[in-house]
């Protein structure tokens, strides 16, 4: 369900010294949000919400002590799978006047906020798998770092994680679906699912092992869509007409060649997670040094010919521990429900 909240922000603008200042109501026209709009709708006036259900895939390599752990094979990690079921809800928060960043070194700025919450699932027992609170936010055009308009979205997970991710929106007729790795590699190589990858059996469905889930669990699952789980998005696009997207693209990483923006942005772990020391003896439990996403937002026409308002995204979270990075991959498909029935 929604951020239940009537917040909005109602903060000053100031114009040139000979100029009044300017009201909220002056500007109150001014869409903060930009591409962002869509993600929770326009309705209810001052606060929109929308809600998004769907189904999704989930996989994570996750640290194992079978010594002291047992029930999770005989490995030092253990491959999970889930079939989800998923809720993502927004709420505008950025009121009549957006939210203010007050500037040093140049004019203030005023961002547009998105409050969201994210719950998922597993489809097959209904047990719940994640809780995510955060807010996605529009960052107009700065001087100070020269950089256009941004989006940012800002993530608290409570396995004691909180993420920064920033990128660009922008418009394309379709979306791009790039295939995604789930195989693991070494600590600081680049993640570009060919250099120094590390596989294992449990990656390999006809190998039985105690150290995957059950497969009875993820009825449906195949090899292919496991190597490669964006195959789930575009088994649901096959069929559809999809004429525009809009395509968020986000990271907690800076630094790769190409980011925009080329500063700030990160992720930050609880020491649990970090660790101390070296491996073997010590090291990370399992420390999440990055994490990227693509969210898109699909219109057009479904296999019916109906009209169609499609919200798609691929989650790629980078876990580190026993000297590997493991990837964490989450896909869903999520359709607005009804507010008066509650059904997509």
């Amino acid at each position: 369900m929604p951020i239940q909240t009537d917040f909005k922000f109602n903060q000053k603008h100031s114009g040139a010294p000979a100029v009044p200042e300017i009201t909220a109501t002056a500007i109150s026209q001014d869409d903060f949000l930009g591409l962002l709009r869509e993600l929770c709708g326009d309705t209810p006036e001052g606060n929109a919400q929308r809600t998004w259900k769907g189904k999704g895939f989930n996989m994570i390599w996750r640290p194992n002590k079978p010594d002291v752990t047992p029930g999770f094979g005989d490995q030092p990690h253990f491959l999970q799978l889930n079939m989800t079921d998923e809720t993502l809800s927004f709420t505008d928060i950025s009121g009549p006047t957006g939210i203010a960043n007050r500037g040093l070194l140049q004019k203030d700025i005023f961002l547009g906020g998105v409050a969201y919450l994210q719950t998922i699932n597993d489809s097959f027992d209904n047990t719940g798998q994640h809780f995510e609170p955060g807010v996605f936010n529009n960052v107009p055009e700065t001087e100070n770092p020269g950089v256009g308009p941004t989006v940012v979205r800002m993530g608290s997970i409570p396995h004691g994680t909180t993420i920064n991710m920033q990128g660009q929106s922008f418009t394309a007729p379709q979306p791009r679906i790039d295939p995604t790795s789930i195989v693991p590699f070494r600590i600081g190589s680049v993640d570009d699912g060919e250099t120094d990858l590390v596989p294992f059996a449990e990656q390999d469905l006809a190998t039985p092992t105690a150290s995957r889930t059950d497969l009875a669990r993820v009825a449906g699952l195949d090899q292919a869509h496991l190597n490669d789980p964006n195959l789930f998005l575009k088994d649901v696009l096959a069929g559809q007409t999809i004429t525009e997207t809009i395509v968020l693209v986000l990271s907690s990483d800076s630094t790769l060649p190409g980011s925009v923006p080329d500063i700030g942005g990160g992720a930050a772990n609880i020491a649990f997670l970090v660790g101390k020391g070296t491996p073997p003896a010590g090291g990370p439990n399992a420390n999440m040094p990055r994490a990227s996403a693509i969210f898109w937002i699909e219109k057009g026409a479904d296999k019916d010919g109906k009209p169609l308002l499609q919200l798609q995204y691929t989650q790629r979270v980078i876990l580190d521990f026993n000297g590997l990075s493991w990837p964490h991959v989450t896909v869903a498909t999520l359709r607005p429900i009804d507010p008066t029935t509650g059904t997509a």
